[in-house]
């Protein structure tokens, strides 16, 4: 099983945009430098602290075009709010395993459903359309940098 990492997203603060970055360092049981679990100020960091599951997540591109097919909408994938946007790849497949992007290796923890907190920031559509879509929780288990259109292999 082979994809593509088609985006790098990581935002400061709980609640703040999303940006898009080339490249990023991912710190084993740490996570992504620079984003806001990295920096314990995400809007779950309080409850999550210290569990793997807030380290990295990821979405499949293809489901968040589905997402906007079936509902008529117009997101773009960091308006979900992932880390990582992914193509060519089944996420879901990948929980319980490791798996490499680039040169760093992750484990699929669980799957990143969609919340109550995303629903009301984007559309309550979400939580009919985007359950068992939204994505997956990873831990870092080898550290490394990553870029854009690194191959992700599980």
């Amino acid at each position: 099983m082979n994809g593509v990492l088609k985006e790098i997203l990581i935002s400061s603060d709980a609640g703040v945009e999303m940006n898009s970055i080339s490249e990023v360092f991912l710190e084993a049981g740490k996570g992504i430098t620079g984003d806001r679990y990295f920096l314990n100020k995400g809007t779950f960091s309080e409850r999550l602290a210290g569990l793997p599951d807030v380290e990295v997540t990821l979405i499949e591109k293809e489901e968040v075009d589905a997402f906007n097919a079936k509902t008529g909408k117009n997101y773009d994938p960091k308006d979900f709010r992932r880390n990582l946007v992914t193509s060519g790849i089944t996420l879901n497949d990948l929980v319980g395993k490791e798996f490499q992007v680039g040169s760093v290796t992750l484990k699929g923890i669980r799957l990143c459903e969609p919340c109550a907190y995303l629903a009301g920031i984007l559309d309550n559509e979400l939580m009919e359309h985007m359950v068992h879509k939204a994505g997956i929780r990873a831990q870092v288990v080898k550290s490394g940098k990553i870029q854009l259109n690194d191959r992700i292999t599980g």
